[in-house]
């Protein structure tokens, strides 16, 4: 089935006030300015809106996020915007205009966190660095990210996505040896850097409640790759080991990857002496617990490439399901690899509730991916899609302390 923004969905997500036994968001009441483009930036705040956080994004003049420019559009609208600045309203500000900057400074009065993924050093030309602001707003939580961090002999450097994987050495073990070299299917480096931009602005917060000061919180996409390297880590330190791409297959279990089978392939992970026996008792597969080869976990890796031949030629009369089945019948974990279609209908995400409805004032209902964070009283937001530019620049300047307000909406209205 495929979803349209447009579409009129039986199942919308019930947005009820709390009953009883829940409570609002657990960042109700906190108010966050997001100065952020793309990715990295933008997904940190969302996280924070799910989570009942006030987020005020602030967008150049005309052009917005550069996210706005990437499609599909459905009546202007850029679908991935809608998504991932989910819960957020959004103001027009030139931050190289006095009226903007006044703006943006009365903004800052009632803010307890300002989110920035800009080129280190872009919001300091301006006169809002963190040592520019921290004087008058102590209990300011300043989160930066960035490529490669705000100091540092790469500091100045562009950094994407693509960069994060290639220096941090994420591409070098991801595909297959001897091929030329390919990234993580998704902007990996710019989610982690956001979940821990998220993860740090909870932790400033709650700090802040015994100091009553806000700090400056340094994240960036170099090394938040780098901090996933755990099992490479361990081989390189422990024994000198330089990982290297080994396709689906895990770097020190086997057999832990996808195998083929009749009509596809199949992910298997017996990668315990306990769920390698009760592999061994599927289908005819009693021979491989006698195999010396076979015998112990380090002797199954080493003779990987011999275990999943044997394996595959098994399987290859056996149809994917029924390879599932079995697992699933002895106990061993297996998953079949899906695609996106299959994954946004899927039954297991539908019956948990993961997927919800927004709303947009023009596109209508706006399927949404779900939060896998499940408070058992915290209710998250399941509120707006991401809105048109500027959709709320009336209404938040209507809040500012006049003439300021009276200024800039009268130049963004120009």
């Amino acid at each position: 089935m495929q979803h349209s923004e447009v579409d009129t969905m039986t199942q919308t997500t019930k947005d009820a006030e709390p009953s009883p036994t829940t409570s609002p968001g657990p960042l109700s009441g906190i108010t966050v300015l997001e100065v952020g483009v793309f990715i990295a930036g933008p997904f940190a705040t969302m996280q924070l809106a799910d989570m009942g956080a006030r987020v005020i994004k602030i967008e150049t003049p005309g052009t917005g996020d550069s996210t706005r420019a990437s499609g599909p559009h459905i009546d202007g609208e850029s679908s991935p915007f809608l998504r991932l600045n989910r819960n957020k309203e959004s103001i027009v500000l030139d931050l190289k205009s006095e009226d903007g900057r006044n703006s943006f400074k009365a903004l800052l009065e009632n803010a307890d966190v300002l989110v920035e993924n800009l080129r280190p050093g872009s919001l300091k030309k301006m006169g809002f660095g963190y040592d520019d602001l921290k004087d008058d707003h102590p209990g300011l939580v300043y989160a930066s990210a960035s490529g490669w961090g705000q100091d540092g002999p790469l500091a100045p450097l562009a950094g994407l996505d693509i960069m994060a994987q290639a220096r941090s050495g994420l591409m070098s073990i991801t595909g297959f040896p001897d091929q030329p070299p390919v990234k993580v299917g998704v902007p990996i480096c710019d989610l982690t850097t956001a979940l821990y931009m998220a993860l740090g602005i909870v932790s400033a917060l709650y700090e802040r409640r015994a100091s009553g000061q806000g700090q400056h919180l340094d994240v960036s996409l170099f090394e938040s790759a780098v901090s996933l390297a755990v099992w490479e880590a361990g081989s390189y330190y422990g024994a000198g080991t330089v990982g290297r791409p080994n396709g689906s297959a895990h770097q020190a279990q086997a057999p832990y990857q996808a195998v083929s089978a009749k009509d596809g392939y199949v992910t298997i992970g017996a990668n315990t002496q306990a769920t390698w026996l009760r592999f061994c008792s599927a289908f005819e597969l009693a021979f491989l617990e006698e195999n010396e080869l076979f015998s112990e976990p380090a002797k199954r890796l080493e003779n990987r490439e011999a275990l999943i031949a044997i394996i595959e030629e098994q399987f290859a009369e056996r149809e994917v399901e029924e390879i599932l089945e079995e697992m699933n019948r002895v106990g061993v974990p297996a998953a079949p690899i899906n695609d996106f279609e299959q994954v946004f209908n899927d039954d297991h995400l539908n019956a948990r509730n993961y997927f919800w409805d927004s709303q947009h004032p023009t596109l209508g209902s706006v399927r949404q991916l779900g939060n896998p964070m499940r408070f058992s009283r915290s209710q998250l937001t399941h509120g707006t899609a991401g809105p048109s530019l500027g959709a709320d620049t009336d209404k938040i300047l209507d809040e500012l302390t006049p003439p300021v307000g009276t200024a800039q909406k009268a130049e963004a209205q120009r």
